[in-house]
């Protein structure tokens, strides 16, 4: 790699994790102050249409922005293809949501989100006009520039959100928020980027963008809808109250554990790939990356189902009580995604889409499957079966990794089982601990001094060896 492309990738690896850092830290943020001043109903109105707006966001890229961005050289035609692209298929989308939307309200019985659905059909509009302007932001590896961007759009858009609510706008001021982010984003994308259409429409640049990101095009389709199926029959059986509670857990929870899956997702593959031809050496470090990943996210988990409850009431108030229970439940789901990630990484490693693509089909069905049984019983029940399938998946996952490198289901369980029981021992220890005390604050410190005290101490005596290799990566860090 050239030393102008090395530095380049080496500050985009930093302005990366800065973006990230600050966007889930912003939105974190504006989302407590948010809950504190909306109700649970007014947010599960805008989780009812979230489905339909993700399924159109990926149809409107359709894949030309990561087609845009791998390939080798792009000329103008490309760009400007897609730019045109991207606006007309804004506009048709625009009008299909909001033809639907009357539909879209009958369905869940909700009135009100036949406006809402058309005013956030409208951000397909405004996004039509930017994704060329970030795929060339992404192919220049100008991460500075994103982050600035992303953070100053949530920023404001959250600013401008919180006052609404703070005014009484209700759930509107959800709407606002989005509107505000993509409009100011859009303004600074433009100011930020220099390019600008400067030819036609190209047949042979549509062939191109149209013969890659079609593929994306199917696999987001299938993974939003997949992704969104709890919302939906949540939304159409319950309550948008009920909604608004199991989204605020789902989130809380999916926010240690996706950021790390994210993370080990981006590292294990390079990683594992250097190495791909050397089975024992892969067999050996892929059991280290297992044991070191489940000994960083086991504790968090567990952690936060024992404090779920003192947390959810100081974030965002006792209005929030009911999704505490559905917070602990995910949480136990939730644990191990890394490890399916893993395990999919894997695959990759070995060069196996064929099996990818087979497994993630198995496990949607029986995703979807488990689901629906569990609906008659209630929102816990369905919590439940996301802890039921989560295994599931996980055991299908392994049966590959086993069969390719010898580290099937018994074997990763094994190695797992200390760090996860040693986990469970500290989430108990945490809850009886903090359960005497009175007030959430107290409980919360309490909680994560007693709880990190006692995992760090019992992995020292018990001689964890993944304690020491985290503690070397902090060091070299």
């Amino acid at each position: 790699m050239p030393d102008s492309l090395k530095q380049k990738a080496v500050k985009g690896v930093a302005w990366t994790a800065i973006d990230q850092a600050t966007y889930i830290g912003l939105n974190f943020v504006i989302g407590v102050i948010l809950a504190r001043l909306l109700s649970p109903s007014e947010f599960g109105l805008l989780a009812m249409i979230a489905v339909f707006n993700a399924i159109a966001q990926a149809f409107l890229d359709s894949g030309f922005g990561a087609a845009l961005i791998r390939k080798p050289q792009v000329c103008e035609a490309d760009r400007s293809t897609a730019f045109y692209f991207n606006i007309i298929a804004g506009a048709v989308l625009f009008g299909v949501l909001f033809l639907a939307a009357p539909f879209i309200a009958r369905f869940y019985a909700q009135p009100i989100l036949q406006p809402l659905v058309r005013w956030e059909a409208f951000l397909l509009v405004i996004a039509g006009f930017n994704i060329v302007q970030q795929a060339q932001l992404s192919r220049e590896l100008n991460f500075k520039a994103k982050a600035i961007i992303r953070a100053s759009s949530t920023l404001l858009s959250g600013g401008i959100a919180i006052l609404a609510a703070y005014r009484g706008a209700g759930v509107w001021s959800l709407v606002l928020m989005h509107i505000a982010f993509n409009a100011i984003q859009l303004v600074m994308l433009w100011l930020m980027s220099p390019w600008r259409p400067h030819s036609g429409w190209s047949r042979q640049s549509f062939s191109y963008l149209w013969g890659f990101g079609s593929k994306m095009l199917a696999s987001s389709v299938i993974d939003k809808v997949y992704m969104q199926i709890y919302p939906i029959v949540i939304g159409k059986f319950f309550t948008p109250a009920d909604l608004g509670q199991y989204a605020r857990a789902s989130q809380y929870a999916q926010l240690p554990s996706h950021t790390m899956t994210n993370v080990i997702q981006q590292v294990t593959f390079p990683v594992l790939s250097q190495i791909q031809q050397d089975g024992e050496r892969l067999s050996s470090s892929y059991r280290r990356i297992l044991r070191l990943s489940a000994f960083l996210i086991f504790p968090v988990m567990i952690a936060l189902a024992a404090l779920a409850r003192p947390l959810v009431v100081a974030l965002v108030t006792d209005k929030w009580l009911p999704c505490v229970p559905y917070l602990q439940l995910i949480c136990f789901a939730s644990m191990w995604f890394p490890i399916h990630a893993i395990n999919l990484n894997l695959l990759q490693v070995k060069g196996r889409s064929d099996l990818f693509l087979r497994l993630e089909i198995i496990k949607k069905v029986i995703v979807t499957v488990v689901m629906f049984c569990s609906v008659p019983f209630g929102i816990i029940a369905m919590c439940l079966s996301r802890i039921v399938t989560s295994l599931l998946c996980l055991f299908i996952n392994t049966y590959y990794t086993g069969k390719l490198i010898n580290v099937g289901f018994a074997m990763q369980m094994r190695d797992l089982l200390p760090t996860l029981i040693n986990s469970l021992v500290m989430g108990a220890i945490i809850y009886f601990v903090t359960l005497p005390l009175s007030g959430n604050w107290l409980q919360l410190i309490v909680g994560f001094v007693v709880g990190t005290a006692y995992y760090l101490i019992s992995t020292r005596l018990l001689r964890f060896t993944e304690l020491s290799e985290a503690l070397s990566i902090i060091r070299r860090k």
